[in-house]
């Protein structure tokens, strides 16, 4: 058994490894990588459509349920527009703006990632 300490998110941690077999070369220089972690708030919509001022976004990864809205329909601030399903809970997503519903760019059973743009509203 050797011994090795790593870091990991800053916190070290002391870890014990067994030996089966093979060969083993050491490198000269110890293999050290810096990696930030990445806020899903920071990330840019990964789906094909622009967000704009009147977007609205899926704030969670997982399933479209229910669009509760038709292009054309008037919304207000609140109103729920759309049901999001993600760890077998139903997420209520509200219009953040008052106006029309311009398009939808998602329909029932569609998969979706945090920040995708559902629907616009103007």
């Amino acid at each position: 058994m050797k011994k090795f300490n790593i870091k990991v998110d800053g916190v070290m941690h002391e870890v014990e490894v067994e030996e089966i077999g093979g060969s083993f070369t050491q490198n000269a220089a110890p293999l050290t990588q810096s990696v930030a972690p990445t806020s899903v708030a920071a990330q840019e919509p990964k789906s094909s459509v622009s967000a704009s001022k009147g977007s609205i976004l899926a704030p969670l990864q997982g399933t479209v349920q229910t669009i509760k809205v038709n292009v054309g329909d008037k919304v207000n601030a609140g109103d729920v527009v759309a049901i999001i399903e993600a760890m077998k809970m139903e997420n209520e997503i509200p219009s953040n703006i008052s106006g029309t519903v311009k398009a939808i760019h998602v329909t029932k059973g569609a998969k979706v990632s945090a920040n995708d743009v559902l629907l616009d509203i103007e």
